[in-house]
């Protein structure tokens, strides 16, 4: 147990070793070490580039060497790298005063000096980035994004508002601390709110039991494992607030935590390039399938694909989310290009996102436009739709949509189904989500699959769902 004090003070121990370095890797294990590895790449004004621990050769070699990272920081088990190994003790110490809390809780160290791209491709300057990420790749090489703590102090500041979280709070979760989630809302969120921490290392429903938060986040697989624990699910009854994010969180899930919880988690939405811009709020409502409004400052539209126009906010028009507002990222690394891509002519970030909005600003997120935005039979169809109506079925444990090449329709509409034990019929599950819907929103096909590939965070990987090849 580290108090911030500590915390600090090994964090600028590591600071002292870190700087002037153009980016600090950091090997990304759930563990203290890696929380002090990042704060001190903060304060001393270094690019911190956290590694997933499960990385591969590959992925390695890229992220490394497009960051321009000089050393690594922590005790990786890799005995392939170039680039000199630091490890991280968090016994050691400097002397620093750490951060005073500002009014809204903690405070965020401020990297200096450097200048990015800005984000619209322009010649100006955008603030240094704290962090530089990296995207899953599924159009490509992995992108480094460039998150400054500008961003991340507003994004942060806006949720603490939303959430009504204190240095009171003690926030509980077992997420990987390299992506956004588990990182920037999980680790910086309690150091600039002043509230504490426990890291669970797993995020296994009897460590959530057994921690006593008062805050706790996860994502659906999580969410779902704690609903199949009744006993350790009924211990989060104390908790004030559970949140969940990265994925959709089915309807059978959120009336199962309302049961033995006593509330339904509040979802939010967001991206690496944009941090949390949409979230459910302490004391309203929380909609099965919907993520909010938008954060203060944050500004939302939603865009007809074909002309370019605005889409009324009805909560029917489905059209491509965009966004402006102070918690996007300062651009792609070395990629001015794709950077400008990201941004429509008048300078909103084209999340490629399909969503509707409603007349109050509620945002439900339909799915990514490339895989989760159907065009069958003149339709367009959301696939996240189809796929709540078929999780409403009693025999139907996950299930997954994606439109495939169709001669006739344009794209026929699959579904992958993880089913219970009491599997049903194709026919039944076809007939079931044309009656629950309407009949052009029913699967053409349905493949039953033992489980759905996901990614570290939970995230259901379309690209990799195929129907088994015909004999």
């Amino acid at each position: 147990m580290l108090s911030r004090t500590d915390l600090f003070g090994a964090a600028a121990a590591v600071a002292r070793r870190v700087a002037g370095a153009p980016a600090a890797a950091v090997y990304g294990e759930a563990s203290a070490a890696t929380i002090v590895a990042v704060v001190g790449c903060l304060l001393a004004g270094v690019p911190a580039v956290p590694i997933p621990p499960d990385s591969g050769p590959r992925e390695r070699e890229h992220f490394l060497g497009d960051s321009g990272a000089a050393l690594m920081l922590g005790s990786p088990p890799w005995d392939d790298l170039s680039l000199p190994v630091i490890p991280v003790d968090v016994r050691d110490r400097a002397d620093i005063a750490p951060p005073a809390p500002a009014p809204t809780g903690g405070t965020t160290p401020t990297p200096t000096g450097g200048t990015t791209p800005t984000p619209t491709g322009g010649t100006g300057s955008a603030p240094p980035p704290a962090l530089i990420l990296y995207t899953s790749g599924t159009t490509g090489a992995p992108k480094g994004v460039m998150v400054p703590a500008s961003a991340i102090a507003a994004d942060l500041d806006a949720l603490a508002e939303a959430w009504a979280w204190t240095p009171q709070d003690t926030l509980v979760h077992g997420l990987p601390i390299f992506h956004i989630h588990g990182l920037v809302l999980g680790v910086f969120g309690p150091l600039r709110i002043g509230s504490r921490l426990i890291h669970t290392v797993r995020p296994t429903p009897s460590a959530y039991a057994a921690a006593g938060g008062s805050l706790y986040f996860g994502v659906p697989t999580v969410w779902s494992r704690i609903c199949e624990d009744p006993a350790s699910a009924r211990a989060l009854r104390s908790a004030r607030l559970l949140v969940s994010g990265s994925a959709p969180l089915p309807v059978p899930v959120i009336e199962r935590m309302r049961e033995l919880t006593g509330q339904a988690p509040i979802e939010r939405y967001g991206m690496t390039e944009t941090l949390i811009t949409t979230s459910g709020r302490v004391g309203v409502e929380r909609r099965p399938g919907w993520v909010g409004t938008a954060l203060p400052g944050v500004r939302t539209r939603l865009v007809d694909d074909e002309t370019g126009e605005p889409l009324p906010h009805d909560a029917h028009s489905i059209g491509e989310l965009q966004i402006q507002g102070p918690t996007l990222f300062g651009g792609y690394l070395g990629r001015p290009d794709a950077t400008a891509g990201s941004f429509s002519a008048d300078g909103w970030f084209r999340t490629g996102d399909a969503a509707v909005i409603d007349a109050d600003g509620n945002h439900r997120i339909v799915g990514r436009r490339s895989t989760d935005l159907i065009k069958s039979g003149g339709y367009r169809i959301g696939a996240g739709e189809v796929e709540a109506a078929l999780l409403s079925h009693p025999a139907v444990r996950e299930a997954a949509v994606v439109g495939l090449p169709d001669t006739d329709l344009g794209q026929r509409i699959a579904a992958f189904v993880v089913t219970t034990e009491a599997a049903p019929e194709r026919a039944e599950l076809v007939d079931f989500v044309a009656r629950e819907l309407s009949v052009h929103k029913r699967p053409r096909e349905i493949h039953f699959v033992t489980e759905l590939p996901r990614n570290a965070i939970g995230k259901v990987r379309k690209s990799a769902l195929a129907p088994p090849p015909t004999a």
